[in-house]
Parts: C-alpha cells; structure tokens; sequence
C-alpha cells in the first residue's frame, strides 16, 4: 500500500481502538451497576449493606494497587508530600466514599433505569459547583440549558411509578458529592501538574475512602452484621463484584487517556439507554411514558451540553495551531532576515 493506504489504516486502528475502549467501559460500567443492584436489593440477593460493599471493594482496590505499585513494582508511585496527601487528596477521598456510600444506598430504594435518569442531573452538578467555586464562567446559555436537563429529570421524576422520597435524596446527594470531587481534583490536583493514573489513584485515595467509611460503618451496619449470626462471607460473589470495580477504574483511565472525557460523557448517555431497556425487560422495573418523555428532554439537555463542550474544544484546538503556525512563521521570518544579514555582511568583507 502507499502512503494514502498506510495512513487509512492507521486512522482505521485508532477508530476500532477507541470503540473498543468505549464498548469496555460500557460493559463494566453495566456490569457493576447490575451487579450493585443485585448484592443490595431487598428482592435479589438481599444483603442492604451499601457501606459493607463500598468497604469491600475500597479494601479490596487498595490491596490490589498496593500490590502492583510496593510489591510487584509494575507500576511507578507518584511523589506527593505528606502535606500534599492530607490537603488534597484526603478531601477528595473524604467526598469520593460519600459519593459511592450514597449512591450504592439508593439502589435498595430506586429501580436502576430511574437512577440513571436522576444521573443525568451530573453535568447541571458540576457546572453549578464550578461556577461556585470559580472554576467555571457563568453564562446564561448555559445555566438555561442546565435547566432544562433539570426540567427533564423533574419530568421523569413525577412519571416514576415507585417514586420514594429517601432514595431520591440518597442519589441527589451522591450526585452532589460526585460532581464536587470532580471540581476538586481539577483545583487541588490538576492546577497543581499532579495527574494520577488508576492504579495510583486507587493507592492513595482508596484507604482514605476506607478509613472515612468505617466510622459510620462502626455505628450503622456493624451492630446489624454482628446479629446476624446466618450470614457467612460469599467469596465468589463479592470477590468478582470488586473485581469488576476495579476493572472499571481501569477502563476509566483508557477510555479517558486514550479518547477524551468528552467520549467518556457520550458513551454514559448510551450506556444511560441500555441500563434503562435492560431494567425495563430484564429486572421488570416499570418504565411508564412520563419517564421516558422526562429523561428524552434531559437526553437533549445533556446532547446539546456535549456538543457545545465539543466546539469550545475545536475553537480552543484552531487557536493553539494557530498560535504554533504564528510562531513557526515568526521563527522562520527571524530566520531568513539572519540569513539576509549575514550574507549582507559576507559582501560587505
């Protein structure tokens, strides 16, 4: 093949190479979430303990990274000073068990395709945190836009068909938290040129996360756990649950490292679908008109949102080639106006 050819497949690999990262991502993302709702409903396998899980799968990701990072040594630590730890990723752990503590809760509560719905509230979160928090510009266009995803939800939520008040508070909250992290890593980490891949990620904010858990786990799920004298550890169960979580970090970081977290942001609504059909057909949860004609609007919302992120990243993309081709054509002026000298000079002698 010629040069045309060789570049075709080039450009061939890297579009399967990115749907595959998305297809993974979508796949884990499923599973975890189905399997979530399957440990901790009433109606499945029956063991409502949100903050347990969440315990499990942080003591069993931080094991796992300790492991790969101190003992095998495949993977480099990143250098952080004490104060560093306790100022920047301790809060950023303290929201991220909050965040996971929450959400695992509203699964006893809510169906999976109405969580999903009250998810897409994330973006009107995050933009509403940062522009609290200075991180982003207010604009009209797009605090109306974020209203209209939240009209969307609120749509949906009328629609729900078991609607419980608690378990919506538990998601909102989750959500709350989530989109806060997300501020914060951005401010105390990213501002500061810390970038953390999963596996260091999970080493240092997966103990705090722990440790930040076991203090209401020692007060609200432990008293419980001790009575039940029946309950024996399913290692099976709960061993391939955090393995999927921590699969799913994985699969984060590629999708992200190698895409963008705009991909990441697109292939959530998708996967937003398939969890709301897979609820609807699968688990029997009941999906009524109002729902969908509620989550459809916030669906928009969140398209129009992405899209508007995807052109400021275009016109931020033109203006750094424009500036590199300024320069380049700066540098090759000053060049040619040296040589005009220099050879002016020649002559002259």
């Amino acid at each position: 093949m010629g040069k045309g050819g060789s570049l075709s497949d080039s450009v061939l690999k890297k579009i399967i190479l990115s749907y595959t990262y998305v297809a993974v991502w979508i796949f884990l993302s499923f599973t975890v979430i189905v399997y979530n709702k399957f440990i901790l409903d009433k109606k499945m396998y029956d063991w409502p303990f949100p903050i347990s899980l969440t315990m499990i799968h942080m003591g069993f990701c931080a094991s796992l990274a300790f492991l790969l990072i101190r003992v095998f040594k495949l993977v480099e630590p990143v250098s952080m000073s004490r104060d560093l730890y306790l100022s920047s990723v301790v809060p950023i752990g303290a929201l991220y068990s909050l965040s996971l503590w929450l959400s695992n809760s509203a699964y006893i509560y809510l169906s999976v395709s109405f969580i999903q719905m009250l998810k897409a509230l994330m973006p009107v979160a995050v933009y509403s945190i940062g522009v609290l928090l200075k991180k982003e510009g207010f604009k009209t266009e797009t605090m109306v836009n974020m209203l209209s995803i939240s009209f969307g939800v609120g749509i949906a939520a009328y629609g729900e068909a078991k609607f419980d008040a608690w378990g919506v508070a538990l998601q909102l909250g989750a959500v709350a938290f989530e989109a806060t992290r997300l501020v914060l890593i951005q401010i105390l980490l990213t501002s500061k040129g810390i970038s953390l891949n999963p596996i260091t990620s999970l080493y240092y904010v997966a103990p705090c996360c722990f440790v930040f858990l076991l203090v209401p786990w020692i007060f609200v799920e432990f008293p419980i756990l001790k009575a039940t004298s029946s309950f024996h550890f399913d290692f099976v169960i709960f061993g391939t649950n955090s393995f999927c979580a921590f699969a799913l970090n994985l699969a984060v970081f590629l999708l992200v490292g190698k895409t963008s977290a705009l991909t990441m942001n697109v292939a959530g609504v998708v996967k937003d679908w398939l969890l709301i059909a897979f609820s609807w057909s699968v688990i029997k949860d009941t999906v009524t008109p109002i729902n969908l004609f509620g989550y459809g609007l916030a669906f928009i919302g969140v398209a129009y949102y992405n899209h508007s992120k995807l052109q400021a990243l275009k016109a931020k993309e033109a203006q750094k080639k424009a500036a590199q081709a300024d320069e380049e054509s700066g540098k090759l002026l000053e060049e040619r106006e040296n040589d005009g000298l220099g050879k002016k000079n020649e002559s002259e002698d």
